[in-house]
């Protein structure tokens, strides 16, 4: 049997969830049934590049530099009629999508180059309520177009399906949710040694640790992390923050923690790969982004048994159950969250009370094998049923 072709076009290998569950799709799809590929921009920038890391594990990969997440009608058109010329030459059975540009244009492109079989995965959709009215209307036409001939739609959360039919985005029918899953073996730990690693980052053993781990961008919000952990700060004596990650909003996040007397309390490690050992270091973990798909961070944090304080947006209430896997707040409700992580700093059997409920419950719902088995399904389904 010869293997099915398939290509993940993505717009930036930056260091992201999107990107490592491509990374994780292709890497571990059946190699004696499938031959799969990437393609992306080239565009990386301060969140850090995967790009190395898919060239390691021995995945093609093409880049096309006019593929950019910025909109540019001429990088687009250009983009667009590379992305179609490659799919025609390699006659891919499969082009599945990822992140909002190449989602569009590869759509667009799989289309123009005959591919029998399109699919995009929906890691958050490309609109959110805080853009203007016409940007929003203006991508959700978009995606309203490239889903008229997407062959399924695969969702990271219950929530983005919803909006997207809310929103007239395909159809019910064309919607699957596959939870974006994360390597639990990694993610054990019993495997790291607490201590070492703080001593590694220069935090005293006895400290209740505070992290996060991010992108530093609006949508992350990281200045609001700060602002709570301004008022944890004024109540509890023996604390220290830890903020794993980078982005553009570094030189404000340094700017803040100086003027909330935060600076000699906190470590910015910037980016790392080596998230479960940074995880490790962590008593509680809060996630303060404005708008989501379901991040994976949240998932990772609750595989590691840390309690997770989130806000209360996109797919996060599919997997934080109130008092029991973890705190949900609303997004600038500062004292509220501070409130919340005081508690649990002050409870510590609370804290392993739930850092053990989260961990089982992650252990049933983000299995990469669960994933994977997941989406060789749909393949195979949407194989089947033109013949292939």
């Amino acid at each position: 049997m010869n293997t099915i072709p398939v290509l993940h076009p993505i717009t930036r290998m930056i260091v992201g969830g999107a990107q490592e569950n491509t990374i994780y799709t292709t890497a571990l799809l059946d190699k004696n049934r499938y031959q799969v590929e990437i393609l992306s921009g080239r565009q990386t920038g301060s969140e850090g590049s995967l790009i190395e890391e898919v060239r390691a594990r021995d995945i093609p990969l093409t880049i096309i530099p006019e593929l950019v997440r910025q909109i540019s009608p001429w990088n687009d058109f250009r983009a667009l009629t590379k992305m179609a010329g490659s799919m025609r030459k390699n006659r891919y059975a499969i082009v599945h999508t990822h992140s909002s540009k190449a989602g569009i244009l590869g759509r667009f492109a799989a289309r123009q180059a005959g591919v029998p079989i399109i699919i995009h995965t929906v890691h958050g959709w490309s609109f959110h309520n805080r853009m203007s009215s016409l940007t929003r209307r203006t991508y959700i036409q978009f995606e309203r177009q490239a889903a008229s001939f997407s062959d399924a739609i695969i969702s990271v959360s219950n929530r983005d399906i919803e909006k997207g039919l809310a929103a007239r985005i395909g159809s019910r029918q064309q919607y699957h949710l596959i939870r974006s899953a994360i390597p639990l073996a990694e993610f054990d730990p019993s495997k790291f040694d607490r201590n070492a690693v703080r001593q590694e980052l220069g935090i005293p053993d006895d400290a209740d640790v505070i992290g996060s781990i991010g992108r530093f961008s609006p949508q992350k919000n990281p200045l609001d992390w700060i602002r709570i952990a301004g008022e944890i700060n004024h109540t509890v004596d023996n604390v220290h923050f830890l903020l794993v990650g980078d982005g553009p909003l570094r030189s404000e996040v340094e700017m803040m923690l100086k003027s909330e007397g935060l600076w000699e309390r906190t470590t910015l490690t910037g980016l790392r790969r080596d998230v479960p050992r940074m995880l490790s270091a962590m008593d509680i973990f809060i996630l303060t982004s404005l708008w989501e798909g379901l991040p994976r961070t949240i998932p990772q944090a609750m595989a590691m048994g840390i309690p997770v304080i989130a806000n209360r947006v996109g797919g996060i209430p599919e997997v934080i159950q109130e008092g029991v896997t973890g705190y949900l707040c609303q997004p600038g409700d500062i004292n509220k969250t501070a409130e919340v992580c005081i508690y649990l700093i002050n409870h510590p059997m609370k804290r392993a009370e739930i850092g053990r409920k989260g961990r089982a419950f992650v252990e049933n719902e983000f299995s990469l094998d669960i994933m994977i088995h997941q989406i060789s399904t749909l393949y195979e389904d949407l194989l089947s049923k033109l013949h292939i």
